[in-house]
């Protein structure tokens, strides 16, 4: 009988690092700096390093990540901020608790990502109808690839507004061997488990390189905190990391580089055994992802009888987002740019993601394409 596929293998990187994370655990409890202990002032030293950028403020989760800077730049009641639908609500979410307007965008039908052209038509929309204040535009590199952010900055200093990559999915993802923070503002992710650079809980962090931004972003990250943390200057959060999760993204950021070249060359055989299948998500060749998800379309309606097939075969699957955010009860309120996002629609009625991690072996590839094929036939 063959083995269960797993969607996500976190196991066999855990056990590569184990005795590494737990000894550094038994040092924690020695010390008992179980909160913005050495290491998490360790990690973000290394997470600078690693993505260029002067300032790492470490903070409790990808959501926090996004919400510190629209707080820091006092965005709120009245102002709009320009997010995809195609993504994940806490991309959208952040700017309704900071009181703001999401004003959703359209993407891509092949990256998937922002569509600048539709962007730009979006913001001068909005400033014609003068009842929001653009201030800011939140990009994402979906499913680990980087968005067109020069394009998207472009667009960004021509309406004066902030830009943030919700790297959430895509921190580490390159354009022309350049990461997201040379053209972003900040740069925010997420270390959920599933990430591909995750923590064994909640954790995230914020890349600028502004001082003056990283300050006001340590405040917020400890309640507002000034002089002292009884020395409240403005509203903030509970937003540190614990130090057990700093702990654990040391020992895999060691392999993070090593674990995106595998991702990439799983990704790559994925594509050419299944072309002529499936249409994949589009890399450009100057482009490096960290394939957080190898996700697909599967068009003509023919969706949920492929997923059934695979699952017969023992293959997971998962949807990648099946309602847009717009169309969400939560969401549906706020504005939509253009005549709709018909091509938002029409990925969440085709996008299907097969398993993908960076230990994915060929021969369980292969039954998972095997099963792809079979379920098309």
């Amino acid at each position: 009988m063959n083995q269960a596929i797993s969607f996500i293998d976190l196991a066999t990187q855990r056990d590569r690092i184990r005795d590494r994370i737990e000894a550094r655990f038994s040092r924690i409890m020695d010390q008992g700096s179980f909160i913005m202990g050495p290491d998490v002032m360790e990690l973000e030293a290394q997470l600078s390093d690693f993505g260029g950028m002067a300032h790492t403020i470490s903070c409790a989760s990808g959501t926090d990540a996004l919400l510190m800077p629209l707080m820091a730049w006092n965005i709120g009641p009245g102002d709009a901020v320009f997010v995809p639908s195609f993504t994940f609500a806490a991309t959208a979410e952040v700017v309704g608790l900071a009181g703001a307007a999401p004003v959703f965008v359209e993407v891509l039908p092949d990256t998937f990502n922002l569509d600048p052209a539709h962007l730009r038509r979006t913001i001068e929309e909005t400033l014609a109808k003068g009842d929001l204040t653009p201030r800011a535009i939140i990009a994402v590199d979906l499913f680990g690839q980087i968005a067109d952010y020069p394009a998207i900055r472009a667009v960004a200093d021509e309406f004066g507004l902030k830009l943030i990559s919700d790297a959430a999915q895509g921190f580490g993802s390159t354009l022309d061997g350049r990461m997201a923070g040379a053209w972003a503002d900040v740069v925010a992710t997420s270390f959920y488990p599933a990430k591909p650079l995750g923590c064994y809980g909640d954790g995230g962090a914020i890349q600028t390189d502004d001082v003056g931004l990283a300050d006001v972003l340590r405040s917020i990250r400890v309640h507002g905190s000034g002089s002292d943390k009884y020395d409240n200057v403005r509203l903030g959060l509970t937003g540190r990391l614990d130090t057990f999760q700093a702990a654990v993204l040391i020992e895999k950021l060691a392999l993070f580089p090593e674990e995106i070249e595998a991702r990439m060359r799983i990704a790559a055989r994925y594509s050419e055994m299944l072309d002529g299948i499936v249409a994949p998500q589009t890399i450009a060749p100057n482009i490096v992802s960290t394939w957080a998800q190898y996700t697909v379309r599967v068009p003509g309606g023919r969706r949920d009888a492929f997923m059934s097939s695979l699952k017969e075969a023992g293959v997971p699957s998962v949807i990648y987002y099946g309602k847009p955010l717009h169309r969400q009860t939560a969401y549906r309120h706020w504005p939509v740019g253009g005549n709709g996002l018909p091509v938002t629609d029409q990925l969440c009625t085709e996008v299907v993601s097969l398993p993908m991690h960076a230990y994915l072996d060929e021969a369980t590839q292969d039954r998972i394409v095997e099963a792809a094929r079979a379920a098309l036939v």
